[in-house]
């Protein structure tokens, strides 16, 4: 059975269905015990299991996660949150040097199951230190398991998943989509990693979104559809391991491929795509491939220059039009709209 859930209600029941299976599970970070509970997500396994296993840290990110590693190590399995994943910088050292590698350096005799989660996207002007998306430095390291949910469903079940691995997994959520609704199911669940969901079928353009940027992509396949423009919306999930089989095959169909991400160009998770379609599926390519990410700058503080700086559906659209030969209809794209079925700045 199923139900309408939000986003952040579906990382919520899938933490106390992981906790309440398994007595090793527990929540680990600065502010899981605090009212507001990380927007919801912590707060009903704080009721329903004590702050004996959601344990608030101070603000020592390296140190905490250490900690949690350690417990890993020792047969817990900690779900380690970063209120906001600019805060992960501090726990690199951490989660690359010894949770990625570990069980290289110990045969796979030893493992580290933990989940951390890191939370991204704009909101209050908060800026170039507090607003970053590092999903691409992250799922550069081999050993780590690397997901941006787009939906309640897939965000409950990846974050079941990621409790039945023995790898560390690092789960990045928008804060914007976590008041997005969805019909979700009351039971467990589990999706696995490597493995793409295609949102939209066409035949024109092939765009491959992550995280919010997938709502964006379906809100610009719905207006360019109106100019003859078939395009299918892949949403690969899970970046590491990514699933290339799906996003080549349709390519192969579309012959043409728009790539959108939330973090910047550069070495980032757009550029990756691209790469691995141009080497293998290069001779099916009608068009030259778009790449859609963040501008080579900070992120600035100001509205204004944030709704400059953030890349929306208009964005796709534009590249949809590019990729297929035709003009755009002038003034198609007027100024900037908020999307009524995400949540607020």
């Amino acid at each position: 059975m199923a139900r309408q859930m939000t986003y952040a209600q579906a990382i919520s029941e899938a933490t106390v269905q992981g906790m309440q299976k398994d007595s090793n599970v527990l929540v680990m970070g600065l502010g899981v015990d605090d009212p507001k509970g990380i927007f919801g997500t912590t707060l009903e396994a704080r009721k329903k299991f004590g702050l004996n296993r959601v344990i608030s840290t101070p603000a020592s990110e390296n140190a905490m996660t250490g900690v949690a590693i350690g417990a890993a190590l020792n047969g817990k399995r900690p779900i380690f949150v970063h209120a906001r994943n600019d805060f992960m910088f501090l726990a690199l050292d951490q989660i690359i040097n010894n949770a990625s590698k570990w069980k290289y350096v110990y045969g796979e005799n030893s493992n580290v199951p933990i989940v951390v989660r890191g939370i991204i996207g704009k909101g209050w002007g908060q800026g170039p230190t507090h607003s970053q998306s590092i999903q691409s430095i992250v799922a550069h390291f081999p050993g780590l398991y690397v997901a941006m949910p787009s939906t309640p469903y897939i965000a409950k079940g990846i974050l079941l998943k990621s409790l039945e691995l023995n790898v560390p997994v690092v789960i990045f959520e928008h804060r914007r989509l976590y008041d997005f609704k969805q019909d979700v199911p009351t039971g467990k669940y589990v999706l696995d990693f490597g493995k793409a969901k295609i949102f939209k079928r066409g035949k024109d353009v092939t765009v491959v979104a992550t995280s919010i940027l997938v709502h964006q992509a379906l809100r610009a396949a719905k207006i360019v559809s109106k100019f003859g423009i078939s395009v299918e919306v892949v949403d690969p999930i899970t970046i590491s391991p990514l699933d290339e089989k799906t996003i080549i095959s349709s390519v192969k169909k579309t012959g043409r491929l728009v790539c959108a991400d939330t973090s910047w160009l550069r070495c980032g998770v757009a550029s990756e795509i691209s790469a691995v379609v141009a080497e293998k599926a290069f001779q099916f390519l009608k068009a030259p491939i778009k790449r859609i990410a963040l501008p080579e700058c900070p992120c600035p503080v100001s509205r204004q220059l944030e709704d400059f700086f953030y890349k929306d559906y208009q964005d796709i659209v534009r590249a949809c039009f590019q990729s297929v030969g035709k003009k755009m209809p002038v003034n198609l794209i007027k100024e900037k709209e908020e999307d009524p079925f995400l949540g607020p700045y």
